[in-house]
């Protein structure tokens, strides 16, 4: 009897011990059904000097900074996705089919659950301009992928948001017209969302995706003010996102791979004041990829104390829904692919082109609190400008360029509200069980799966 308080006593330290060697400084366990592996490839023509800038089309003569992709994969135990980044201008037709292509034969993802996104940079080679680029391209991001596929480990994601100071609007109304001029007071989204990908045995993530909004166009056509490059940078470059990327993974010792992901970016540029604006010096791309850096190592930092460390989900199920529809054109229906991919909590909803910033404020509101959602421009295609409705009626640069009509606008909320449907899960149609419902999503999925355009593997 005398022996009981000291039994339980000795029992007590012998467990909370064990329990102390289990927690460690700088680690924590991983409770997740989510495996994920990433690798990042340099890009950079080895021809730079001879190949053509696109975007703000001129010469150069070498490379500031190397242009790298990024090859995310995901398997949720059921179901594979990847995510490519890229530092390009535009996610181009032909070479989404050809990724996906080779990026299914690599890893076994399915190519319709395949993201592809670019930066928009605006001083990188063209694909059709550049065809040995191209091709070479395709391959790096195949080897990339299998590399990323060989690598997986259980992980968890964190999240975090901060904000930049750099991104402008660049619309001003004047008697009932736009022109071209940069406007504090213009819509803007100056956030910058982080998700981290952690496997728990360091403070050093897996992998960081960082989204935000801006043109990378720093780097640029210059003005007559523009000294010294009023003809624009004469060297190739990833532009900010380059520079952040290259910031955050120094921040972990370059032990992390650190992914970018632009949002509505349309009618957003780097504040360069001038006629109207004017090309970027080494001070000003510092201060933008340090600026976006900064924010991106805040937010994942601040992710991984005890208290958001503690908010984290423990079962991430990947969901994926995409459709290629027509959209009114000014000249003839224009074919666009939309996609919202869901991981866990996390939605990304895609637009292949450039849509102005309110686009993603107005999505954000649709999906309220049903998610945290994370919008996309310049991905899985590119059909250029995707101006509002109300931006028709006052013209100017984005909807004179774009090759839709007003009513466009409508259809692409509608549509990408209905895919957001599909994978948040929380529309009745989306998880009944009743034998009609089943056999229904059964045949939308093959369909979805079969339907991935064929590309080159």
């Amino acid at each position: 009897m005398h022996l009981r308080p000291a039994l339980l006593l000795g029992l007590c330290f012998i467990l909370s011990h064990a329990h102390a060697q289990e927690i460690k400084d700088g680690s924590f366990p991983i409770v997740s059904n989510l495996k994920a592996g990433v690798a990042k490839v340099d890009i950079t023509p080895p021809d730079a000097a001879e190949s053509k800038i696109v975007g703000h089309v001129r010469q150069v003569s070498g490379v500031r900074d190397p242009l790298r992709a990024g090859v995310l994969i995901l398997d949720d135990g059921e179901t594979k996705a990847a995510i490519v980044t890229m530092d390009t201008i535009g996610a181009w037709d032909d070479m989404v089919k050809d990724a996906r292509a080779r990026i299914e034969a690599e890893t076994g993802v399915p190519s319709a659950n395949i993201l592809i996104s670019a930066s928009h940079n605006h001083s990188g080679p063209g694909y059709m301009e550049n065809m040995r680029w191209a091709a070479d391209l395709i391959r790096k991001l195949g080897l990339a992928a299998k590399e990323a596929a060989a690598s997986m480990k259980p992980v968890n994601i964190g999240y975090g948001e901060d904000r930049i100071s750099f991104g402008i609007n660049r619309r001003k109304t004047y008697d009932g017209r736009a022109v071209v001029s940069l406007n504090p007071d213009g819509p803007n989204d100056k956030r910058v969302k982080v998700l981290r990908f952690d496997d728990g045995r360091t403070l050093t993530p897996l992998a960081v995706i960082m989204h935000a909004v801006c043109h990378p166009c720093f780097f640029t056509w210059g003005d007559k003010g523009s000294q010294p490059y009023p003809k624009g940078y004469p060297k190739m470059s990833a532009d900010f996102p380059g520079e952040a990327q290259t910031f955050v993974e120094m921040c972990y010792a370059q032990k992390t791979s650190a992914l970018f992901m632009q949002g509505c970016a349309g009618d957003i540029r780097p504040n360069l004041p001038g006629y109207p604006y004017r090309c970027a010096d080494e001070a000003d791309i510092q201060w933008a990829g340090r600026d976006l850096g900064g924010a991106v190592a805040r937010a994942a930092s601040f992710s991984v104390t005890r208290e958001q460390l503690r908010k984290r989900e423990t079962f991430y199920p990947i969901r994926v829904a995409s459709e290629v529809v027509e959209l009114p054109g000014k000249e003839q229906p224009v074919r666009a692919e939309l996609m919202a991919m869901k991981i866990g909590p996390f939605l990304l909803l895609t637009m292949p082109g450039e849509p102005m910033v309110e686009y993603g404020f107005k999505l954000e509101q649709a999906i309220a609190n049903r998610a945290t959602p994370i919008i996309l421009g310049y991905a899985n295609g590119n059909i250029g400008y995707i101006a509002t409705a109300d931006a028709h009626t006052v013209g100017g640069y984005e909807p004179n360029l774009s090759k839709l009509k007003p009513e466009a606008e409508a259809i692409i909320l509608k549509k990408l509200g209905a895919l957001a449907d599909r994978v948040v899960g929380d529309v009745f149609e989306s998880f009944s069980k009743h034998p009609k419902d089943l056999q229904k999503r059964e045949a939308e999925e093959k369909a979805r799966l079969q339907s991935a355009p064929a590309g080159k593997p």
